[in-house]
């Protein structure tokens, strides 16, 4: 359970209606396959859901109780928390609980709060509404244990960790007791269910537990009723759901792909397990001001249970390589749309207030120019002006090759822009001589001096020409610092500034793909000319074959880890040891020089390389903080941004000492 990952199982075993020890052991045998630290079972697995009027029997009922005590037995030896649907006698009443098992121990019984008599249902012929206080009651030997809906089972091991049990009819109501446990400080709901199959429920059902996990902020782990439940007039399914924060982790669909498996002599199992981050949801908790948690946990009884502290296997959790993209291939090209209109709109709003007929933007053929580019013109179609408004200045200097400047100038052309072309060499150089650097000297003076240079120009022309300068920086480049201050730094509106760089070359390709469908070619050409292009800022002299000399990913790092670290640090709060953890399963394990779920190709970097960037991004995300605080307007498009006016309140001289601590302690 290390950083956070707890292993959470639905499972459902196949039983027989009414036989108990039959039952016990088909339970038993499910949990020791699940591998799990926390196992949940059906609502009524003891005995099955489907007993109907011999609920009423004395001798079930006994055989029940007694089946508990044994199944706690049976199961002492797993290192899990263990959660099975039981009926429950108190005060001459019955109750459809859940009983909580750990290492032999019955720690508490939830009763079902919300009893359905409609449809197919009829509970209440036999079954009361559970008590929300909690008061002790003599069950399967124990002489005291706790029975009452306001629960939770806390695990001293792993704080994170808090269970609570809602069964069934309980998770469909208005107001499920989920809510009030989660504001008592659950983070994990198991609901013991018995849901039957009619056509469409299993996608109602699908949607109902996902969504509540992502009000909850918390972890839902649901397991039905299944195979060998009484077929008389309804059928169930077995539908199995871990839920995290909103995010279906893993399911056993009912019906069409339930493959029973073997777990024990005679037995059969069928569920789902999912590797569970509670850290992360512990992070989101945190940050969403709204959600409110009771410290005193609102009168809960809380029962203590103890689990072995173990590094939880990743290989069945998915870890996105690029968490800025969307997973979905089938959704992509509507959540590029969505970032370009967020874009757009913004600079469009930008022109509307200060009346500019004319956006200035400097194009240098590379990956964030050519956005910027492309958001101008979208910008100016909202607006209904003339993208000639657009001036496009390319501003050759020492380090420019032909295949970037010839980018930059068809690409402008394309778009029906205003191109211009200002050389800086001799300005550059005429400011050598003013302060008196010699230029074989390719020092840090040498190459802000260029980028200087070109923020001047078009800073100057966009007042000569009552035009809007527009930024080019991306977020990745802003995390880093990889800007030169007040250069390329600085704009009058920073279309990019909520874009990481592995995001911008799928935007750009979405726009390749839409020039190609409607048959411009020409500009389709171009741009993916320029994703082929290697990431530079181009103020190094060429080689002698006229060949980019400096790559931007050698000096400060893989982009593509970069952002992967970015994410991980301000979406999810992570210590750098959770984010190094998660690095080596994205880029050292799976998915290493193949795919990811996008089908996007993934780097191989090995432990010792991402350590090294993991060190660099953090050392600059502390040093270049100072280029945050002041940086231009720009529009939020995602949930991580840097603006100092919104996302991150980080103080300039903020130390990073305990980062890098933990760093060398890896």
């Amino acid at each position: 359970m290390k950083d956070g990952f707890v292993r959470v199982a639905a499972m459902t075993p196949a039983l027989r209606v009414a036989d108990v020890d039959y039952n016990v052991d088909a339970c038993a045998d499910a949990v020791r396959a699940a591998k799990a630290q926390v196992v949940v079972l059906p609502e009524l697995a003891i005995t099955s859901y489907t007993c109907e009027d011999l609920f009423l029997q004395e001798v079930l009922l006994d055989a029940a109780e007694k089946g508990v005590a044994r199944l706690a037995e049976e199961t002492a030896g797993v290192d899990a928390l263990v959660l099975v649907g039981v009926p429950v006698r108190v005060a001459a009443k019955l109750y459809n609980c859940a009983a909580v098992l750990c290492h032999g121990e019955l720690l508490g019984l939830v009763p079902k709060r919300n009893i359905p008599m409609y449809g197919e249902f009829y509970e209440g012929r036999r079954f009361c509404c559970g008590p929300t206080s909690v008061s002790m009651v003599r069950f399967a030997g124990c002489d005291e244990v706790p029975f009452g809906t306001e629960q939770l089972f806390e695990c001293d091991t792993m704080p994170g960790l808090v269970v609570a049990a809602e069964i069934c009819e309980d998770l469909w109501v208005p107001n499920p007791p989920s809510t009030d446990a989660v504001r008592a400080g659950a983070t994990l709901v198991c609901n013991l269910s018995a849901s039957n199959e009619l056509v469409g429920k299993a996608d109602y059902r699908r949607n109902l537990v996902a969504s509540t996990s992502a009000r909850l902020m918390c972890a839902y782990a649901y397991a039905s009723a299944g195979w060998g439940e009484s077929t008389q007039d309804v059928v169930y399914g077995g539908h199995c759901l871990v839920a995290e924060n909103g995010r279906m982790l893993r399911e056993a669909d009912p019906l069409n792909d339930i493959e029973l498996i073997r777990v024990g002599e005679g037995h059969a199992a069928a569920g789902a397990a999912a590797v569970v981050d509670f850290g992360l949801l512990a992070a989101e908790r945190r940050r969403m001001s709204t959600f409110s948690v009771e410290a005193d946990a609102s009168g809960y009884a809380i029962s203590s249970f103890d689990l072995d502290v173990c590094e939880v296997s990743l290989d069945d959790r998915f870890v996105d390589p690029h968490p800025f993209v969307p997973a979905d291939p089938s959704r992509r090209a509507e959540r590029c749309e969505s970032i370009f209109a967020i874009q757009a709109h913004g600079l469009a709003k930008r022109l509307a207030h200060t009346h500019s007929r004319r956006a200035v933007i400097g194009v240098s053929g590379g990956l964030d120019s050519t956005l910027a580019l492309l958001v101008c013109a979208r910008a100016f179609d909202l607006l209904g002006l003339d993208r000639s408004g657009i001036l496009a200045i390319t501003m050759p200097g020492f380090g420019t090759t032909d295949r970037t400047h010839g980018n930059a100038t068809a690409m402008s052309r394309a778009l029906g822009c205003e191109l211009r072309e200002v050389n800086i060499a001799a300005a550059v150089r005429q400011h050598f001589l003013d302060i008196g650097h010699d230029e074989s000297d390719h020092s840090v003076t040498y190459e802000n001096a260029q980028a200087r240079e070109r923020t001047q120009i078009l800073m100057d022309v966009a007042n000569r020409e009552g035009g809007l300068v527009v930024g080019t920086g991306d977020l990745s480049e802003l995390a880093l610092g990889w800007a030169t201050y007040n250069a390329d730094h600085m704009s009058m509106y920073g279309v990019n500034a909520g874009v990481p760089k592995t995001l911008v070359r799928h935007l750009v390709h979405y726009v390749a793909d839409e020039a190609h469908a409607k048959g411009d070619e020409g500009l389709a050409t171009v741009l993916l000319d320029v994703l082929d292009t290697p990431v530079s800022p181009e103020l190094l002299p060429a080689t002698e074959g006229g060949k980019i000399s400096q790559k931007t990913e050698d000096l400060v790092g893989p982009y593509e880890l970069h952002d992967f670290f970015l994410y991980q640090v301000l979406r999810c709060g992570f210590a750098p040891k959770k984010v190094y953890r998660l690095a080596l399963a994205a880029f050292d394990g799976r998915y290493a020089g193949g795919a990811d779920a996008d089908g996007a190709c993934v780097g191989t970097y090995d432990a010792e390389t991402i350590m090294k960037w993991l060190k660099k991004f953090y050392w600059r995300f502390f040093s270049q903080q100072f280029k945050r605080s002041c940086l231009p307007d720009g529009p939020k498009v995602g949930s991580v941004a840097v603006s100092p006016r919104g996302d991150l309140r980080m103080p300039s001289d903020a130390a990073v000492a305990l980062w890098q601590a933990q760093l060398e302690t890896l």
